[in-house]
């Protein structure tokens, strides 16, 4: 494993990061699940991120997450969540005002058995907030040690900068992470998100770096859906479905070529991809077995050059 700095902060994550969305709390039977964290903790990943909002129900990953970390020092790993979505049907059960994330911070500690975050998120930008309120709060968190770092998830680039305003302007602590989506097929923050987190510090957290598993090769034109991928998955196949066109597949089935003829899986392509930005502090994975974890931590130390990405970008235009 190697490790990178979340963006200037001091803390070092994992280039790999294992993600809890749709998996654990959810459809993952919870023996797999504690094997899959206890494979990543052992292939050196030390970056677990939730949120208050995965699972069955509210907190139900981040208490499956608890267990499964039970085992390993507190210290030695990083440990997230997050709120914004609805955890309930009360006027303040949502969002990033002071009252939501004070009492969603505390539940989450609560529910993941620890007395400190390492990284908090604001999970999407609420417009019916104003930022100077929810950047108080993550500082107020930060002093009161409940967490350390503040971050954001999917804010669009325009509020990331005025983010980074009012916190230059109000001596507050920084924003350090942000974790919007990105991989091959969903390239839009290299049109302003990259380039802000990059100028002002902020370690880039990637979600979906496999394209919700397109990028695995699972897929094929012409082929039936796999039995049990999010595709086929009630609840969860409207994430995937609206990607699987032929156009899309087409491009899929070349790039896989194109490892074939590397010798990686398109699995590791498509991490190595990701992880060839410096701005990108983790590529967080999910994963349902083991076996797709030391698959995907293989992809730590390939380097792709300067043709490989010319042929990478000829594929995907």
């Amino acid at each position: 494993m190697r490790y990178r700095r979340l963006g200037k902060a001091g803390i070092k994550v994992s280039e790999i990061a294992l993600g809890s969305w749709l998996t654990y709390g959810t459809v993952t039977e919870r023996e797999i699940g504690y094997a899959c964290v206890q494979k990543a903790y052992e292939l050196g990943i030390n970056h677990f991120d939730c949120a208050n909002v995965y699972g069955s129900e509210p907190h139900a990953a981040e208490m499956f997450l608890r267990d499964a970390l039970a085992p390993f020092s507190r210290d030695s790993y990083v440990l997230t969540s997050k709120a914004f979505w609805p955890v309930g049907t009360g006027p303040n059960d949502r969002g990033l005002s002071r009252k939501h994330l004070f009492s969603q911070v505390d539940q989450s500690l609560k529910a993941l058995g620890t007395d400190f975050l390492d990284i908090y998120y604001c999970h999407r930008y609420d417009p019916e907030t104003e930022v100077e309120e929810t950047l108080d709060a993550l500082n107020d968190l930060v002093v009161q040690g409940k967490i350390l770092y503040g971050g954001i998830s999917e804010w669009p680039v325009a509020k990331i900068s005025e983010a980074v305003k009012v916190t230059e302007v109000r001596r507050l602590h920084k924003i350090r992470a942000s974790q919007p989506v990105y991989n091959m097929l969903n390239r839009y923050i290299e049109s302003g998100v990259l380039t802000v987190c990059e100028e002002n510090g902020i370690g880039l957290v990637v979600f979906s770096p496999l394209g919700q598993g397109l990028l695995t090769g699972k897929y094929q034109k012409g082929q039936p859906l796999p039995q049990g991928s999010r595709a086929t998955t009630p609840g969860v196949q409207n994430f995937i479905t609206h990607m699987l066109n032929d156009q899309t597949l087409e491009k899929v089935a070349t790039l896989q070529l194109l490892a074939q003829e590397m010798g990686i899986t398109l699995s590791q392509l498509a991490l190595a991809w990701v992880l060839r930005q410096p701005a990108i502090s983790s590529a967080l994975i999910g994963a349902s077995k083991p076996e797709q974890i030391e698959e995907n931590v293989k992809a730590v130390g390939i380097t792709l050059s300067a043709e490989t990405l010319q042929s990478i970008d000829s594929i995907l235009s």
